[in-house]
């Protein structure tokens, strides 16, 4: 028997998971909550918009999960680590920071090991809004290529637009900073003792997906683009390399250093990093056809479709990327910036009732005894931006229909439906552009622990819903990235399709969509689309005197469908 560990970053917390090769067994888990701020995440009170980390989570994250795993694996199930043929690390993203020339973090100089400016740019951190926008309109002007293969728009939470934020809220922070990388290169880069930026092999997924990196115009942006921006985004794209490499290539092997800190043997091989939405949806078992949904803080979606050089360009989504999935394939990126932060929002901010009614189980509850439309409720799910298809970091979330009567659990409930209209445009603007879903497949903790999300999702979408049988499903992507990097020499595989083959699978319990909720579904979702359009772009529509009376007319015809169940059921 042969095994990887695939390493998982996430918002709040890192988790290492030991991986069996030969059927995708996962053996062992670890899970490290960040140390550093709230829940992992630099705050400040006076800009909601910002969001940090500390390198030093990342490096103690890694130290503490892989002697986990290491750990539970010898203890209970007997495996001497040496049949530990390989390492596959995911991330956030974008998640950049800035380096010394050593790659060490600036946050290793004594006066600055507290400031956010030279700490981790986390993925929803939107201060560079403004530099987005800039990027945007220069991009239109002068290189509108770059923005074709982007969606149309630069997003401020990708790569450019948070250096060059950096460098304007710099006084001095970053003298020091050699270069700027996504925290998926940099870790790999750290387990294997590389000490040279020019040593680094950039991750596909990240540089493609957020560095306006493409092989049709030679790597990043060039010099004369960035130094219409900022000089110091020119300095950046000196130290950056013109190739950038795909997960089933090897970054480096395990230090020694790294070896003694968690009992992995030294030289076991390390794949090139990648975001945690596309090695989960690796860990999904993704094919041409499958839409897979990482449903957690936020949400990404992710497709693939073979690179034959005729993949349509989609505006509002995150990005079409040779390689940032599945070598040989486009990887196709969208999402939405809040999903599970939005329900978690709610219970934690806003939601009275204790620890009794106030939790996440209570509203739940209460939420499933509700019909759809009952509620007469309509939400719009910017709490945190528009990620795909607007792209606009400038937008907030907002709640229609509201009465003296309205519950906590009916607020829940629109709420969980409005993240669940957000998913279905999404779908409707990537098919629009000619990629066919024959089948969506759900991971993460919500899809696993959530039934009502599920439900409401099927009912909306109008699909059934797949739910990944992995309930750690990125860091399992990292782990069948780590056997295909290793390959089969070593005991692993020689492509992902094959790996994901013996690897992955889906619960048995598929979310089925019920006729009589799907129609009136289809009533709010027109609705949703409408304050969609009419916040959203300079083109929707501006009367919206409709949406409050019908949303009034479904909420009579949904109680007038619970009371004929009631009378049946008391017949």
């Amino acid at each position: 028997m042969k095994y990887t560990v695939g390493l998982d970053y996430g918002t709040n917390s890192v988790r290492a998971v030991l991986v069996q090769l030969s059927d995708g067994a996962e053996l062992a888990t670890e899970i490290w909550g960040y140390a550093h701020g709230d829940q992992g995440v630099i705050l400040d009170k006076g800009d909601p918009n910002l969001a940090r980390q500390h390198p030093r989570d990342y490096l103690e994250g890694a130290e503490r999960t892989l002697q986990g795993v290491v750990r539970s694996a010898v203890n209970n199930h007997g495996i001497d680590p040496g049949d530990i043929i390989g390492i596959g690390v995911d991330t956030t993203g974008s998640t950049p920071m800035p380096v010394q020339r050593d790659l060490s973090p600036l946050t290793d100089l004594p006066h600055q090991k507290d400031n956010p400016t030279v700490m981790a740019w986390l993925w929803k951190d939107h201060t560079s809004m403004k530099e987005a926008r800039e990027i945007t309109e220069t991009a239109r002007s002068r290189r509108p290529h770059f923005l074709a293969k982007t969606g149309g728009i630069y997003s401020s939470e990708w790569f450019w637009a948070k250096i060059w934020r950096a460098y304007l809220d710099d006084s001095g922070a970053l003298d020091n900073a050699w270069t700027w990388m996504e925290i998926a290169d940099w870790i790999p880069a750290q387990l294997a003792g590389i000490t040279d930026p020019g040593a680094v092999k950039r991750s596909i997924c990240a540089a493609g997906h957020k560095g306006l990196f493409h092989r049709d115009w030679g790597g990043y942006p060039d010099q004369e683009f960035l130094a219409l921006l900022h000089p110091a985004l020119v300095k950046v794209r000196e130290t950056l390399p013109d190739e950038a490499w795909t997960a089933d290539v090897l970054a480096g092997t395990l230090s020694a250093e790294w070896s003694g800190r968690t009992g992995i043997p030294e030289g076991t091989p390390i794949a090139v990093g990648a975001f945690d939405a596309h090695l989960g949806a690796v860990g999904s078992g993704i094919k041409e056809g499958s839409l897979v949904k990482i449903v957690g803080t936020s949400t990404c979606d992710i497709m693939i479709t073979r690179d034959d050089g005729s993949v349509p360009d989609i505006p509002g989504i995150c990005g079409i990327v040779p390689g940032s999935v599945i070598p040989g394939y486009a990887g196709i990126e969208a999402g939405q910036s809040a999903v599970g932060d939005i329900f978690n929002w709610f219970v934690e901010k806003i939601c009275p009732g204790g620890a009794e009614k106030g939790t996440h189980q209570a509203l739940t509850e209460g939420a499933e005894a509700l019909l759809p439309g009952e509620s007469g409720l309509l939400a719009l799910d910017w709490h945190n931006g528009n990620r795909t298809v607007l792209v606009d970091q400038g937008l907030t979330g907002s709640l229609l229909g509201l009465t003296l009567h309205t519950s906590p659990a009916e607020i829940y409930r629109a709420l969980v439906e409005s993240t669940a209209f957000g998913a279905r445009r999404i779908v409707e603007q990537i098919e629009q552009y000619g990629q066919k879903i024959d089948e969506v497949v759900n991971c993460g903790g919500i899809s696993v622990k959530n039934t009502l999300v599920m439900q409401i999702y099927a009912d909306v979408l109008n699909r059934p819903m797949k739910i990944s049988r992995s309930t750690q499903t990125p860091a399992l992507g990292s782990a069948i990235a780590a056997a295909v990097a290793a390959g089969s020499d070593r005991g692993g595989y020689d492509d992902f399709f094959t790996a994901m083959e013996e690897m992955t699978g889906t619960m048995d319990r598929v979310f089925e969509p019920l006729r009589e909720n799907v129609e009136i579904y289809e009533e709010l979702y027109r609705l949703y689309c409408d304050i969609h359009d009419a916040f959203g772009t300079k083109q929707g529509q501006k009367d919206l005197f409709h949406v409050m009376k019908e949303l009034l007319d479904l909420r009579g015809i949904s109680k007038n469908r619970a009371a004929g169940k009631d009378r049946a059921a008391s017949s």
